[in-house]
């Protein structure tokens, strides 16, 4: 666990928490990516008991609690993002705690019917312990569920609708936006490869369930295809998967 880093990114969180309100939030899996309507990958949630890594604004688990999960928890890194998340939450039971992903905070071990986590486990910086604390948190038969980036997109780029790919995707490490969503701050990523990711799961002792490569929604059927060189645009989307979904089991 990298505390310098995580102590940059936590700063870094609380000033741009407020661009990410109810964005990639379940049922969405991530940009143009299909739904889970439509992909149906969480068993039965009704009287569940799930826990989410990344809650962000809280809007999804807002979504599970009217699908009638039995009990609300989650972790986010950011304070602004649990004051935002209580507030979405409000008249909900919720344990919300504000920790690093990759550290023991002494949650229940062998207790969650579902882990997932939207857009968020790509911030780790100790990919290995995290993925190694989800399964300790997961019952036997439990599922831990979600997306991120997916890791070829971010070499993917468009200008004048030319598609082309930049820089190494063979290279991982360390990446730094110095002005993150224009607000003067900045963020450090790791690069992971898609490999790594399923590795990972596999070490940590997990069953690899089911890997997705996103298509483009159902939603968007009727939207014009209009070209665009935008980092995200239904236009790229519809040439290359946006969103990694993975689903994993702990049997």
């Amino acid at each position: 666990m990298n505390n310098t880093i995580l102590n940059q990114n936590k700063q870094s969180w609380d000033k741009v928490a407020h661009h990410f309100n109810g964005i990639d939030a379940l049922p969405h899996y991530g940009p143009y990516a299909q739904t889970e309507e439509e992909l149906h990958l969480f068993d039965e949630v009704a009287n569940a008991k799930v826990l989410e890594i990344g809650y962000g604004s809280g809007h999804s688990l807002r979504y599970m609690a009217k699908r009638g999960a039995a009990e609300l928890w989650g972790i986010d890194l950011s304070e602004e993002q649990r004051r935002t998340a209580e507030s979405t939450l409000a008249g909900l039971s919720a344990k919300l705690f504000c920790a690093p992903m990759e550290q023991e905070i002494d949650l229940p071990k062998n207790y969650f019917d579902h882990v997932f986590s939207i857009y968020a486990i790509g911030w780790t910086t100790d990919l290995t312990r995290t993925f190694e604390l989800v399964y300790s948190y997961l019952k036997k038969g439990g599922s831990f569920i979600f997306s991120w980036d997916h890791p070829l997109y971010v070499h993917v780029t468009s200008k004048n609708g030319e598609i082309s790919l930049n820089g190494s995707y063979q290279q991982e490490g360390l990446h730094t936006f110095e002005d993150f969503k224009g607000e003067g701050v900045r963020m450090t990523i790791h690069k992971r490869k898609m490999a790594t990711y399923i590795n990972k799961l596999i070490q940590a002792g997990f069953t690899i369930q089911e890997v997705i490569e996103s298509d483009v929604s159902n939603l968007y059927n009727e939207e014009e295809e209009a070209i665009s060189d935008r980092y995200y645009s239904l236009y790229k989307a519809r040439k290359f998967p946006t969103t990694m979904i993975i689903k994993a089991v702990k049997e």
